[in-house]
């Protein structure tokens, strides 16, 4: 197969993995080159007050994975997104990636990944921004109403994952003439 053809086969995964990567790191450039979002700048006037008391631009450098675990470990997190980048690639047909809904989940999720670990080798963590506190707090989740800042990667990333596991849930394989198993999804 051609790389032309190679590429075409999975043009829609392309396509919204470098749109989630290109977003996510555009919004990133320009909270780091923002003179009024100095480094781990959590609250006024250090941060951007978008709804009063609600939401909130940051810039934080998390150097774990969500909600800061594994702080420290950028490297091996780097390291871990690589492999998972590999895996995915490995295993394209068994993820069913020929599904055009296959491709959009994990588009999300591969320009997600692609984000958080440029940072990482760029920055030496993560450049998180989205910051949310609610009226309300949640045992272990949101003791004081916060929720951890996040970027437009971990939406990918979250987003592509629920995608995937819907789509996996739902997916009704039909049985071919030669009693084989084939899913039905596009």
């Amino acid at each position: 197969m051609k790389p032309s053809e190679k590429f075409s086969a999975y043009k829609l995964l392309f396509v919204v993995a470098i749109i989630v990567f290109a977003l996510d790191q555009l919004t990133k450039t320009w909270i780091f080159n923002n003179p009024d979002l100095p480094l781990d700048s959590y609250f006024y006037p250090d941060s951007i007050e978008v709804i009063k008391g609600f939401f909130y631009i940051v810039h934080i450098g998390n150097e774990g994975a969500a909600w800061g675990m594994f702080s420290g470990y950028g490297g091996f997190l780097a390291l871990f997104a690589f492999v998972a980048l590999f895996a995915i690639y490995k295993m394209r047909h068994s993820l069913e990636l020929h599904r055009k809904s296959m491709q959009f989940a994990f588009g999300l999720l591969i320009g997600g990944v692609l984000g958080n670990m440029v940072d990482r080798l760029i920055h030496g963590h993560v450049i998180d921004f989205l910051d949310f506190h609610f009226p309300f707090s949640v045992p272990y989740l949101l003791p004081d109403g916060r929720y951890p800042a996040f970027n437009i990667a971990d939406c990918g990333i979250v987003i592509g994952v629920f995608t995937y596991i819907t789509l996996s849930f739902f997916s009704k394989p039909l049985v071919t003439e030669e009693g084989e198993a084939e899913d039905s999804g596009n």
